[in-house]
This record gives C-alpha cells, structure tokens and sequence, in this order.
C-alpha cells in the first residue's frame, strides 16, 4: 500500500486509540492518487479503512455487520457524490438499549436513527433483487447509530469519511424483532427525542427513498469487492432523519412506525 495511504491509516487509528481528533487525512489520499482519475480517490480512502479494519481484526475485533452512509440525496449532493458509502461493524462497537454508554467510549458523537436488518441467509448474486434481499432478512430492529469522527471539528470530505471507517462509533440496537412483511419502510414515521422533546423527525423515504435500496446497494456492492453479506450480519441502513450532535448525560429516545423504539443514555463526562 502505498506509503501516504499508511499514513492515514495510522493517524486515523492513533487518533481512535487517544481518544484526540487529529487533522483530516484527504491531503494525504489526495497525494496517492496523483496523475490517477478522480474516481481513483474513493478506492484509496476504502484501502486505508480496510487497512486499519484489518488492524483491528488482528487486534481481536469481530466483525458483525456493515453500516450505510451519504443516504441522504441532499447530503449526497453536497458532497458531490451519487451514491452511498459503508463501513465495518464490530461486536465491540454494539451497546445496550437504554444502557450507560461512557463518554470515554464515543469520539464528537453525533446520533441519528435507522433500520436495522439482521440476515439469516447470505446474499452472494452479482445482482440481487428486493425480493433476494426480503427472503434472506431474518428481522428488522429499531436502532440509533453513534456515528462519530476522528477527525477535528468534524472538518470532513468524502476522502475523510470513508477512510474512517465512513465516520462509524457505537450503535444501540432495539430488542424486539419484526418482520418485514409487517412494515411499510418507505412510509414508516420517525421521531427522535431528548428530554422529553423532538430533537430529529424523518421517514423511511428519506433513506434512498427505502431503507431497503441502500441494503441492496450495499449487497451488490460488496459482492464485487469479494466479501459478500453472510448470515448473521447487522445492517444498519442509513439515517431516517437529521443527525443530532451528543452531549454528556444526554438520552435520547427513538421510535419508529412498526418497528417500536430504541434509546441511547450517555454518561456524564469524566
């Protein structure tokens, strides 16, 4: 790999085991992929995350999942792009429903909530159908992802995300599953709230207009990169709503049309 993509790498997953935000990592990518397409950038920004991925699977992290980002068409726009990106999930990043999540553990947390689908079949067709996807969903949950970067102030490009594992932290995962042939997930409210009070209101729709385009993106996707979707893994499939930056000793409380609610309660800094 090529040296400026090490780079990033480490000052990434250094920043992650300090707990300090470091400087964005763009300029680094942006100079192994010099004299090389524009497109060529996406590709290196996913090298250095499967490059610190891997780190952490050597560490003893386990793989459990995937998270989708940049759902949002608007957000897609700002950032100049036309679809999604992903990022690892791991069993270590997972917390209770409602359970103390320590501050230590979470890096300028910001929370937004989304659909969860857990598979019982794997999903290895070079093109799948929504029907493919439905039969190898075992359940859908109500989850609130943690989404947090290690980069300063949030000051993040397209580059920056996806090399950090597209901005990934914890995730709270709701504890009653539900059918999909229970759900209507285009027209499924959601409403999020803090104290008593909506701080983040959105509908299924907003997610690639169906939470389950964005599973099949991601399914198609990851098929041609040779690591197809398995049994058993987590889907988080993207924001139904704003996100919300996270402060100490904050809860917040998300409920979704059909699915039920799930909440994140955040300790006080220490």
């Amino acid at each position: 790999m090529h040296a400026d993509l090490i780079e990033a790498a480490h000052r990434l997953r250094q920043a992650q085991l300090d707990g300090q935000p470091c400087a964005p990592v763009r300029e680094l990518i942006a100079r192994a992929a010099a004299q090389q397409p524009q497109s060529a950038l996406i590709d290196l920004a996913y090298q250095v995350q499967r490059y610190n991925n891997s780190m952490a699977i050597d560490a003893g992290s386990r793989p459990v999942g995937h998270k989708i980002g940049l759902t949002s068409r608007a957000v897609q726009k700002q950032l100049g792009v036309d679809q999604p990106d992903f990022g690892q999930l791991f069993a270590d990043m997972a917390r209770g429903d409602g359970q103390p999540i320590a501050w230590s553990d979470t890096c300028q947390p910001k929370v937004e909530a989304e659909v969860a689908l857990v598979l019982e079949r794997d999903l290895p067709h070079e093109r799948h159908t929504l029907a493919d996807l439905i039969r190898a969903t075992a359940f859908a949950l109500p989850a609130i992802e943690i989404v947090g970067s290690r980069i300063a102030q949030w000051d993040i490009q397209l580059s920056d995300t996806i090399a950090d594992n597209a901005s990934s932290g914890l995730f709270v995962l709701g504890s009653c599953p539900v059918s999909l042939n229970r759900l209507d997930l285009v027209r499924c409210g959601m409403s999020m709230t803090q104290g008593g009070e909506p701080v983040s209101v959105g509908v299924g729709a907003a997610c690639l207009d169906n939470p389950l385009n964005a599973a099949l993106w991601l399914a198609d996707t990851l098929v041609r990169l040779g690591t197809p979707l398995r049994a058993g893994d987590i889907l988080l499939t993207g924001a139904l709503g704003p996100m919300v930056a996270v402060k100490p000793g904050q809860r917040f409380t998300a409920h979704i049309q059909g699915l039920g609610s799930v909440s994140a309660a955040f300790a006080s800094a220490q």
